[in-house]
Parts: structure tokens; sequence; C-alpha cells
């Protein structure tokens, strides 16, 4: 419940900002959580990203305040653009028509609501899992910086995933190997708030690496770890179910430490793999 209260206290503050420039740390700040922890929650209960969201909310009011006859130039000065063009461009993107048609009568435009939390229950299908503490260990591999809009990331990932496959990477790290977690690792690194977030296609290991690789290590914690299998997509449906099922009623919270993908086999279309998911006991 707590969760879901933060979620909507979250909500209200964007309501109370709509007109500013999102500042996605006040936002997860108001959660009382990272600004990467919030963006994954949000996405996967939501169902869309959080500027989406944002975005969707900005364009259904400025229609509404165009159709109670304010003008367009007030409108886009009023929601942050800088120029009607690209006003103009946002407007079209959510309502497919230009703002000045707006007033126009038998016009159809999209309103988008803002949305509100509440507990449903779910959890039909069993969720295996294990809870595992961790010593600090070492990966190595390549990596790639993350932007802070989480869903600008979901294109570049598995594009480095796919020229690591054909360049030799994957076979080269997996040739360093050793030591669990024994996989293919995918790491989301966004532990420090100020600092950048890499995201790491690498192994465990404690061999030494050359100039064309890079070594990270990750911080001890404690971990609910997952298993699945399917395809290397499946893994965002169990990630999800991990977010919106297991973790509001496990008694824990996300912890401060990467999350980490384990991937157990080379097939895409026949994947294993686990989640690893840094946790912390919730304070009572």
């Amino acid at each position: 419940m707590e969760w879901i209260e933060r979620l909507n206290a979250a909500i209200e503050y964007i309501e109370e900002h709509i007109t500013e420039e999102p500042s996605f740390e006040q936002i997860a700040k108001t959660a009382c959580c990272s600004v990467y922890h919030f963006q994954r929650m949000f996405a996967y209960m939501a169902d869309t990203p959080l500027s989406e969201y944002i975005r969707r909310r900005r364009m259904s009011l400025a229609a509404a305040d165009l159709q109670s006859g304010e003008k367009v130039i007030d409108v886009a000065l009023k929601y942050g653009y800088a120029s009607p063009t690209a006003f103009n461009r946002a407007f079209q993107s959510i309502h497919g028509i230009a703002p000045s048609l707006a007033r126009e009568s038998g016009i159809t435009l999209k309103a988008f609501p803002a949305i509100s939390f509440k507990i449903t229950i779910k959890g039909v299908e069993e969720m295996d899992y294990r809870i595992e503490k961790k010593e600090e260990f070492r990966i190595v591999g390549i990596s790639m910086p993350m932007h802070r809009e989480l869903e600008k990331n979901f294109e570049a990932v598995p594009q480095m995933w796919g020229k690591a496959a054909m360049d030799g990477t994957l076979s080269r790290l997996a040739a360093l190997m050793e030591g669990p977690p024994m996989g293919m690792l995918g790491v989301s690194n966004s532990c420090d708030p100020a600092g950048p977030w890499k995201y790491f296609i690498a192994v465990a290991s404690s061999k030494e690496i050359d100039s064309t690789l890079e070594e990270f290590l990750v911080p001890a914690a404690t971990w609910a770890v997952f298993c699945g299998n399917g395809t290397n997509t499946s893994i965002q449906e169990l990630e999800k179910r991990i977010l919106t099922e297991w973790l509001p009623s496990s008694g824990y919270e996300y912890g401060n430490a990467p999350d980490v993908e384990v991937y157990l086999n080379a097939d895409p279309q026949n994947a294993k793999y686990e989640v690893w998911l840094p946790v912390i006991k919730k304070q009572t």
C-alpha cells in the first residue's frame, strides 16, 4: 500500500507542475525512489513511459485550453515550447491535427486523464525466486552510456547486443567468464544519482583484460533472483511481473545496486535467463 501511495503522490506532483519542464529527479524524490527505479516501476505499472505520459497529459490539457479560446502562441508558451513549430509538432503527434484547428466544430481530439494507482489482485501464476546475499564482484566487458529517459535506451541496447555478437565480443567475453553469476550479463548501472548511467555487456571475471574492455565492481548486495525461459524479449515480461506483482507485497524495496540480467544460453529463441533484482528489507 505504501508504494501505491508514493506513486499517487508522484502523479499529484506531476499535475501540480504540468506546465513546467518535468524534473524526473524531483518526481522520483516525491516517490522516495531513485530516478532509474521510479521510471522502471512507472512504465510497467502504467504501461507507458514516464516521459510519454507527461507529454500526453500536457497535450491533452493544451487541447482543452485551445478549445476554451486561448491563442496557440499563449498555449505553446504555457507548456514550455519556445516556438510554435515545436508545439505544433508535439500537438500533432498526439491529436493528429494542427493546434490551430482544435477549435473547429466536429474536430476529434484525444483526452488523457490523469492516472491513479490502486491495488489489484494478481499473481495467478506462481513465481519462483531465491534471496541471495553476494559480496562485491568484478565484471569485465563493454559499456555504453544510458539516457536518463529510459525508453530512449530501448533501441540502443538491442543494437549493442547485435553488434557484440557480430564482431566477436560475446565470444571473447565467454572465454573470460569465471565465477557466479555464470552467464552473459546485461548490467544496468544507475547507482550514483549524480554520476553517469552505463549499460554493460559483461561477464563475472577476475582475469586480466586488454584496453578494449573495461571493468566494473558490482557492490555487495542482497538480490532477489528469478529464473525464466522463452525468448530474449520475454525477460521483459518477467521483469514486469517482478516489479508489479512480487515487489509491492514482498516486504522488500529496491536496493542501491545495478539491475542484472543473466543469460544462461546463447539461443535467443529458446533463452534461459535469470533476473537479479537488488533489494533491501522494507523498514517498518
